[in-house]
């Protein structure tokens, strides 16, 4: 009798401790997903309609307009701010975005490069650039997204050709290059 109350004691004792640690575990991963937006609001220099007005320590990132929050991990999956009217350029810590999926910035004044750190964000199955003003080549990194299923990079300045490893992609089922003034 004596031996289960203490088996009991020190299972309830362990289950508390890992509940705890999952918890810490967690804020400190929303902490860095905080953190990367909060570098992407701070790269972004026209917000004409006060869209990333409640990005700040004071209210939660899943509350953030934009986005949206996996249930599973309450981490960043989704950062959708297109048809806002930014402008600004892309930090290199949003790719420290892990767990994110979907990424639509299409239809704002973006520019300047991709930068080589968006290439971590391996679970990404939606990417959406276009309309904005992204220069140089295609990157490459495309085709290290093995669950990429679209990709828009209509009407920007890209330069050159389509890498051709991103057509290896066996998820991908839409590509959007060229501008309107090809159609």
């Amino acid at each position: 009798m004596e031996r289960s109350r203490f088996l009991v004691s020190i299972t309830l004792l362990l289950l508390q401790y890992s509940s705890i640690g999952t918890v810490g575990a967690a804020q400190t991963n929303i902490t860095t997903d905080q953190s990367a937006l909060l570098a992407l609001k701070a790269h972004v220099t026209s917000d004409p309609h006060n869209i990333l007005v409640n990005w700040s320590t004071t209210t939660s990132v899943c509350n953030w307009a934009g986005i949206v929050c996996g249930a599973r991990h309450l981490r960043v999956a989704s950062l959708n701010l297109s048809y806002m009217d930014l402008t600004g350029t892309i930090p290199p810590y949003l790719g420290n975005l892990s767990f994110l999926v979907e990424l639509d910035l299409r239809n704002n004044s973006f520019h300047g490069t991709l930068r080589h750190e968006l290439s971590y964000l391996h679970r990404l199955k939606f990417i959406s650039f276009g309309f904005n003003n992204f220069m140089g080549s295609i990157p490459s990194w495309f085709g290290s997204f093995p669950k990429l299923q679209s990709i828009n990079l209509r009407d920007n300045q890209f330069s050159g050709s389509i890498p051709t490893i991103i057509f290896n992609l066996s998820a991908l089922r839409v590509i959007s290059v060229g501008s309107q003034q090809d159609d």
